[in-house]
């Protein structure tokens, strides 16, 4: 029981953490120093599909899987076993990608933009207080 929660425990962990690194920078637009964050995060989350890297939540919830007597995940990994034609059409996957990346810049985009309008926002504070 205990190994089967922490399985299922993980997966939600690794849900979260997909979603984090699709819509991470969208966080930063109200939180902008968690940018650091998710650039780690989308660095490892697209390390891991481009360059096959093993991820540690991977490994945590097949050994866990394992230990409760279960079977693991596929080779192919997690987004393979409940993303990949679960939410989306396997047939859709390079486009999926695409979307996923588009998604991302346009966060990064959208975090320059609004720092660069808060910093001229702040500007004539910064006049106004030194005369």
């Amino acid at each position: 029981m205990g190994y089967r929660l922490l399985a299922d425990a993980t997966a939600i962990v690794h849900f979260v953490f997909v979603a984090y690194v699709v819509a991470g920078g969208f966080v930063a637009w109200r939180w902008p120093r968690t940018i650091w964050l998710h650039l780690a995060a989308f660095g490892w989350g697209f390390s891991t599909v481009l360059f096959k890297f093993e991820c540690p939540l991977t490994d945590l919830e097949n050994w866990a899987r394992h230990r409760a007597g279960e079977a693991g995940l596929p080779s192919s990994g997690f987004i393979d076993r409940y993303i990949t034609g679960v939410l989306y059409p396997r047939s859709a996957l390079e486009e999926v990608r695409v979307l996923v990346v588009i998604c991302v810049v346009v966060s990064w985009v959208g975090l320059y933009l609004l720092s660069k309008r808060r910093a001229a926002m702040r500007l004539p504070e910064s006049r106004e207080s030194a005369s």
